[in-house]
């Protein structure tokens, strides 16, 4: 069942995993989360900056809810290491577990407030980013390696919050 929440600014959805429309619509941003970090990496450390893995993940999850955003945030990073090896399989367990805080944070927000806004956009970057950056040092035990998204990867966190407004608001 697609239960449309309508705002002032914006029309989300929370799609069901019974619709075929869910794996239809999934499809897409795991497409666009392929070919996104393959431009990105035509550039001196464009994926470690740009961070393009998680950007159609956010679209996903804001606008048509966790279910969608859960099915691209798993299947994106595993078909982009299957088949490019970026990312490499040693960093698919912190990248998966980012991108699924990232898919359930964008969800929540979407279905809590109801609305979309930048401030709201910013909190759902900063939590994945913030309790992810825990778990990968828990995971990996580097610090370093844990912090490098808030190092380098500044204008990739911005580019999900600016352009994910824009796409979220946007498409139809």
């Amino acid at each position: 069942m697609d239960i449309n929440m309508a705002t002032n600014s914006v029309t989300l959805h929370s799609l069901e995993y019974k619709e075929a429309r869910t794996y239809g619509i999934a499809a897409l941003f795991i497409i666009g989360n392929i070919a996104l970090p393959q431009l990105c990496h035509l550039l001196p450390a464009g994926g470690p900056t740009l961070l393009p893995i998680y950007f159609f993940t956010l679209v996903a999850a804001y606008k048509y809810g966790w279910k969608v955003g859960l099915l691209t945030a798993v299947a994106s990073p595993l078909i982009n290491s299957a088949l490019f090896a970026m990312p490499a399989a040693a960093a698919l367990p912190a990248i998966l577990t980012k991108s699924l805080l990232l898919a359930a944070a964008a969800g929540f927000a979407a279905h809590k407030f109801r609305s979309l806004s930048l401030p709201l956009l910013l909190a759902v970057v900063l939590f994945y980013q913030v309790v992810g950056s825990l778990a990968e040092w828990a995971l990996t035990g580097s610090l370093a390696a844990a912090l490098q998204d808030f190092r380098i990867g500044i204008p990739g966190m911005l580019l999900q919050i600016l352009g994910g407004y824009l796409l979220v608001k946007h498409l139809k």
